[in-house]
């Protein structure tokens, strides 16, 4: 991260949807800009998988000075969720009585969790009306999990390359990337570096959902037609798992994917419909014509069951990554989607 976030320890323990709870929770965040004096120009940014807090990090060209989320324009919140390892509480956290890390025994979470956390860290900065949620793939989860739960809150909602529920397909590319942290012995027992190569391939195994076959053959395909010695796609493959284990950690990994299959906005709501049924703030929901991970066919059921929501689709060879990468496309649709909705 490119600066030191703020943190937030919660007075009480966090009760678990799963059971049980957790005690001296932390939440890491940033906060970017200056709130208003009528209070109403904050945007909360719900981050993917492995990402962090600091979304003018990870979001440049829709979030930061001169971006359609200027901070000189708006007050910025991002919070790091549950599970992860960039300072909110999680596998690598220590915890008492023993003031050791659970790794692998870290308890199960779910996405409602993860929102009950935020929730505490909204009340305490004194946060009674958002302008807009917008959070992609897991954090779109959260962010609609979070519309349905407090409907009043947000004015508007913007999701990305997400759904309703996780599906079966994105289970199972879960469970393989689980399986191979598993297979690495050093998973369980190894201390805060355990499973390093069982995340290395879990990773390769999860840009194969993230990209798209147009996307490989564009960037990744020889130069010639000459034997190689080593193929580009391999060489990619083991960079980008090199890549997240230099920053990430096996256990938060395994974590936060038991979170994503357990979404399911449904559950104890009377099924999807009724859940989504719920939500009272304006809704913009994007999906990406090559996502295979989250295929169209999620978002657009999104859309007709949120009450008045736009459904917009982005042309795009990068896949699920394409709602890190398509900011010129993004920022268009929201124009027209906040054009829309100050015209009602």
């Amino acid at each position: 991260m490119s600066s030191n976030p703020q943190v937030l320890t919660l007075a009480e323990p966090l009760p678990l949807e799963c059971g049980g709870q957790l005690d001296g929770v932390q939440i890491a965040y940033h906060t970017y800009g200056t709130l208003n004096e009528a209070r109403d120009n904050v945007i909360w940014v719900c981050h993917a998988l492995t990402a962090n807090s600091d979304v003018l990090s990870w979001w440049p060209g829709l979030f930061g000075t001169g971006d359609y989320f200027d901070p000189a324009d708006w007050f910025i919140v991002c919070a790091n969720v549950l599970g992860s390892c960039y300072g909110s509480t999680g596998p690598l956290t220590p915890v008492a009585p023993r003031n050791k890390p659970l790794y692998a025994a870290f308890p199960r979470l779910t996405v409602r969790d993860l929102v009950a956390a935020h929730e505490q860290l909204r009340q305490h900065l004194g946060l009674t009306r958002i302008h807009t949620v917008i959070g992609g793939s897991l954090g779109g989860q959260q962010a609609v999990e979070w519309a349905i739960q407090q409907p009043a809150v947000f004015e508007h909602l913007v999701l990305l390359a997400t759904n309703a529920q996780h599906s079966p397909w994105g289970i199972a590319f879960n469970e393989a990337q689980r399986l191979a942290i598993q297979a690495d012995c050093t998973y369980v027992g190894g201390g805060p570096e355990g499973g390093q190569l069982g995340l290395r391939a879990a990773r390769a195994i999860a840009l194969l959902s993230y990209r798209s076959y147009e996307a490989y053959g564009h960037s990744q395909a020889e130069a010639d037609d000459e034997l190689p010695t080593f193929h580009r796609a391999s060489s990619y493959q083991q960079y980008q798992g090199d890549k997240l284990t230099a920053r990430f950690n096996a256990y938060s990994y395994v974590t936060l994917s038991h979170i994503m299959d357990a979404h399911h906005v449904g559950r104890g709501r009377g099924g999807v419909a009724a859940a989504l049924g719920r939500v009272q703030a304006r809704t913009l929901v994007l999906g990406i014509t090559s996502d295979v991970l989250f295929p169209p066919a999620e978002q657009q059921l999104l859309a007709r069951h949120i009450p008045g929501a736009m459904y917009a689709e982005m042309e795009s060879g990068y896949g699920h990554d394409g709602f890190l990468i398509e900011t010129a496309q993004i920022a268009h649709f929201l124009e027209r989607f906040y054009v829309q909705t100050f015209a009602h």
